[in-house]
């Protein structure tokens, strides 16, 4: 089988947590061959079909120079995307209008007989942060707004509250105001850009300090360990990114309720592979673009998260 990964340069990895890594590892021990470009290298000319300028790859196993290519510059050979088995999106936020673009050359390369994953209609759909606001009751209270009036309402409302913006990652641009509403009107400004960006407000959740979990859904069945991301020191942010330490942990009664709530949904929008992320018994975002943590999972639980990734890849390619 021919598996292409639209990810980050290969040369940006960091092997040792990388889940894009896990996935290619896997397949290349079942036998697949593996190809890889950036959404940069995504074509589409009049008359013709989507094309990527690819480099065919294959992993080494060794620490540092991981993978070598075929090809020393990835312009060197086109790859029609409907002639692949599997095109893996698996892009880095931020989801910008650059990835919006590719989301679409994606879709007509669906058209013409692609196999893309995860669904590119379903990366627009869902908005990583703003998707949960589709099931209030798995949510903590949260407004998404561009009106100071309306932060300060919830606010008052509140009293400790969560800022950040909708298009963060990795703890990025996160804020806390707690009951005296200390630098409130700043942080609003700063986020909201006077009034010309819209931000997401959520009450704070004190159950921070047991981990920010990540809980995976492949093929809408939930992996059975999570990674609890653990604030340190000061920090409100469990992010990995930001400083937090990564606990994996099976996962509670309600981390499996939810799991199994959303799973069926998610999947039949063509979304094989989400990361949850659930505060205490809240959900507070639905990761589609490039979810990760299976091998922080792996090495702590020995539970194979990309043999289960390549499982479900392949009984939807069947």
């Amino acid at each position: 089988m021919k598996i292409l990964f639209i990810a980050d340069p290969l040369e940006s990895f960091q092997t040792y947590k990388d889940s894009t890594f896990a996935m290619m590892r896997e397949a290349q021990r079942r036998g697949h061959q593996l190809m890889a470009c950036q959404p940069k290298d995504l074509m589409w000319q009049r008359g013709g079909r989507v094309t990527a300028y690819v480099r065919d790859i294959r992993l080494t196993g060794a620490a540092d120079d991981w993978f070598v290519a075929a090809q020393q510059a990835p312009d060197e050979r086109p790859q029609v995307l409907a002639e692949v088995d599997a095109v893996l999106m698996r892009k880095d936020p931020p989801f910008d209008s650059e990835y919006f673009y590719a989301t679409h050359l994606l879709g007509q390369a669906q058209r013409e007989g692609a196999r893309v994953f995860n669904d590119p209609a379903a990366l627009r759909n869902h908005p990583e942060k703003l998707s949960i606001m589709e099931f209030p009751e798995l949510i903590a209270p949260t407004l998404v707004t561009r009106d100071a009036a309306d932060v300060r309402r919830f606010h008052e409302e509140h009293g400790d509250i969560i800022l950040k913006p909708l298009d963060g990652m990795g703890g990025m641009g996160i804020f806390r105001v707690g009951p005296d509403g200390l630098n409130l009107g700043s942080i609003t400004e700063t986020l909201n850009r006077h009034g010309a960006q819209s931000l997401m407000v959520q009450k704070f959740l004190p159950s921070i300090a047991q981990g920010d979990k990540r809980v995976l859904l492949i093929g809408g069945q939930p992996v059975p360990y999570s990674l609890a991301r653990i604030p340190q020191g000061s920090e409100i942010r469990g992010n990995l990114a930001a400083g937090g330490k990564g606990v994996a942990q099976p996962l509670s009664q309600c981390d499996r309720e939810i799991a199994e709530a959303l799973g069926p949904i998610l999947l039949a929008r063509g979304l094989l592979l989400v990361g949850l992320d659930i505060i205490g018994e809240h959900l507070t975002e639905i990761n589609v673009t490039s979810p990760t943590c299976f091998q922080e999972i792996f090495d702590q639980t020995g539970c194979d998260v990309a043999a289960l990734y390549l499982d479900a890849l392949e009984a939807a390619l069947a």
